[in-house]
């Protein structure tokens, strides 16, 4: 059941894995819409917490200390740093950005874990995981990689395959073995606690079940899971990176990641509180809060089910009023991933494209993946920007503001008298902002976002049918009063949009020298703008972006993949072995190319004439792809001479050029390193 008139919000933002910068499947996925939905919310005066920071445990963050060398410590600091900064710039307005490293988390996640341990909810288990008798240390999921017994993928993880999706434990994996040296791991006992998610299923389904109105993805996803069955689940890990377990004889023992992660939102809200001289038990504890999390659709489980059964366990916090998780977003037709570097780097965006936050805001909010995977494309983003954000939203407002400075000496003009259309335009502007803010508050982003544009159509379509420019010439009065109205549009939208472009509705307000708070009830109101009050200096709001911006980004994305081709390509095996005798039948001598020219209806082919010390031979070679005629006259070549002819497109070839393949299929032409005779063997 969902909490009926807050008295504040407490809206978190999943906490991302220190080990890696931030892409725009990260954005799209939870930080954006949180950030939607939180500057609304501000905007219509909410007591709003705005919490988020980085997951600094867990192998994640192990794996990646081990591949550059260093700690983990050296790790989260580096990409905290990294992450902080690019939300930051980008305009994600979080209350607090913090993380999980901090005193403060690490004594939270203990107390709660004391609390529940105290309270008898664990179940305390000998079970037997797979350790590593070569790096002597018992293996985290992560680190056991084997087949999948559903897909076949020989890389599946112990906990999941992410080629077919299916959940699994490291027990069954087909030939599991270890990532850290590479054995086969054996299985030895140890002792963790459980929490009995099977004895609390019936809770659980309770409060899953009390609020149908959640996504279709989310409910799914829960159903899911409480179909098949809830089993218990170990919150703690034998490990060294983490929160330690605050028991006795626990060494080597640290708790489970998804049990201190979600802990994470209320440390940092302590954190924040503190800073703030606020009372953070209001925010977590009092029943009028409403407790929305943002995530992506692959943290559904630990968000709907196993972070609620703590809190039911624990007995004093809120439960989620909604989790409005999004799925994934894909990249030109391809799934995005770090390994392949096939990512949208927004640190690297926010240096090359400085001034255009908002321009990947609206991309992104346009094409969210609210409902099903959805993908962005640099093309689209072009388009966007050009049609949209430049011909639509900004091309209105600059109509309205140049117009003002050019016939009414930048001061907002008089209204005289309404016109029928004049009054239904005033009406349509009145209805905006509470549709688009009802779509916000249902977490539907992208409907709000096609108002917002609408009401910038809206915007330019009075104007082109009013056409001040000419009632200008005999009517002045009425073109006061059209540019007063397409003002007042502009005013709203500088309210409205500020959600979704907050840079553009702060220089929208500038042009419009607003100096007042935005507040949500002000807008569509038809006075926002008084008569006589004097603008300020008008400027576009966007800039085309030119196919070469898109080439030049385009051309990072070809690199990264031809990159990545590169590195996962093998040497070839060995063909089967020959004897000497086998290798003293093929005569290779050394030519020199005399002639060259491409074969007619060929993409291939090139016909070569080569002396070969004896007169000339030609030979046909499929290098046509790697090498112009013009390139190689001149050159001398290995080329095999005792091949016997055959026939190509209709014409002869007498032998083969011999040529290398690169890594990345370039050809190259075995040559001496000095000149030698035509005709000369190679023994």
């Amino acid at each position: 059941m969902s909490v009926e008139n807050p008295q504040r919000y407490t809206v978190t933002a999943a906490l991302i894995y220190a080990n890696g910068p931030i892409h725009i499947g990260h954005l799209a996925g939870c930080y954006l819409p949180a950030d939607i939905y939180v500057r609304y919310l501000r905007a219509t005066g909410k007591d709003v917490a705005f919490i988020s920071g980085t997951d600094e445990h867990g192998v994640p963050i192990t794996i990646k200390a081990k591949k550059e060398g260093i700690s983990p410590q050296e790790v989260v600091d580096k990409y905290y740093k990294q992450i902080k900064r690019s939300f930051s710039d980008f305009g994600i307005s979080f209350d607090i950005y913090s993380r999980t490293t901090s005193p403060v988390h690490h004594k939270t996640s203990q107390e709660f874990f004391t609390k529940l341990y105290e309270q008898g909810d664990f179940v305390e288990e000998v079970t037997e995981q797979y350790y590593d008798e070569v790096a002597n240390q018992f293996l985290a999921d992560r680190y056991i990689v084997g087949t999948c017994p559903v897909c076949g993928n020989p890389n599946a993880y112990g906990d999941q395959c992410e080629r077919c999706g299916t959940a699994l434990s490291p027990t069954e994996l087909v030939e599991p073995h270890s990532t850290l040296s590479g054995s086969r791991p054996v299985l030895r006992a140890t002792k963790n606690w459980f929490l009995p998610l099977d004895r609390m299923q019936p809770q659980i389904e309770q409060y899953v079940n009390s609020h149908p109105e959640w996504k279709t993805n989310v409910a799914g996803a829960c159903q899911s899971w409480l179909k098949e069955g809830l089993r218990p689940r170990a919150m703690t890990r034998d490990l060294d990176w983490g929160v330690k377990v605050p028991l006795p004889d626990t060494d080597g023992k640290v708790l489970y990641v998804w049990f201190d992660a979600p802990i994470g939102y209320i440390s940092m809200t302590k954190e924040w509180a503190e800073q703030q001289g606020r009372d953070w038990e209001s925010y977590w504890r009092d029943q009028h809060t409403k407790l929305v999390h943002f995530i992506g659709k692959d943290n559904i489980v630990f968000h709907c089910i196993i972070f609620p059964a703590m809190l039911m366990a624990e007995g004093s916090y809120v439960l989620a009023d909604n989790v409005p998780a999004n799925e994934f977003m894909n990249l030109e037709g391809d799934k995005i991933s770090t390994s392949r570097n096939w990512a949208v780097w927004l640190h690297e965006y926010l240096e090359e494209m400085p001034d255009k936050q908002d321009v990947l805001r609206y991309v992104l909010a346009a094409n969210a993946p609210e409902t099903k995977d959805s993908e962005f494309t640099w093309k689209d983003f072009q388009t966007r920007n050009n049609a949209e954000l430049v011909g639509i939203f900004g091309n209105f407002v600059n109509r309205a503001v140049v117009l003002t400075q050019k016939f009414c000496d930048n001061k907002v003009p008089a209204i005289t008298s309404l016109t029928d259309y004049d009054r239904q335009v005033l009406d349509e502007l009145a209805q905006f902002p509470d549709r688009i803010g009802q779509s916000i508050g249902q977490y539907r982003f992208r409907e709000a976002l096609a108002s917002l544009m609408d009401l910038a159509r809206l915007g330019n379509k009075y104007l082109a049918e009013t056409e001040p420019w000419k009632a200008v010439k005999t009517d002045p009065a009425r073109a006061n009063t059209i540019l007063n109205l397409a003002l007042q549009i502009s005013a709203t939208l500088s309210i409205v949009c500020e959600p979704f472009l907050p840079f553009t509705a702060t220089k929208l307000r500038a042009q419009l020298a607003i100096t007042d708070p935005f507040d949500w009830s002000n807008a569509g109101r038809a006075d926002l703008l008084t008569e006589g009050h004097e603008l300020g200096k008008g400027e576009l709001l966007f800039a085309k972006i030119e196919d070469d911006e898109i080439d030049r980004q385009m051309q990072k994305l070809l690199a990264a993949k031809r990159m990545n081709e590169l590195e996962t390509k093998t040497v070839p095996a060995l063909r089967e072995q020959i004897q000497y005798d086998d290798f003293a039948k093929m005569d290779i001598r050394i030519g020199t190319i005399t002639e060259a020219e491409r074969v007619p209806k060929s993409d291939k082919l090139l016909k070569l004439k080569v002396d070969d010390g004896m007169g000339t031979r030609q030979i046909l070679s499929g290098i046509a792809k790697h090498f112009s005629p013009e390139e190689i006259i001149g050159k001398q070549v290995t080329f095999l001479a005792n091949l016997a002819p055959r026939k190509m497109m209709g014409h002869e070839s007498q032998g083969m050029i011999l040529m290398a393949e690169d890594r990345d299929g370039k050809l190259a032409m075995l040559q001496p390193d000095q000149p030698v005779w035509n005709g000369g063997s190679v023994s």
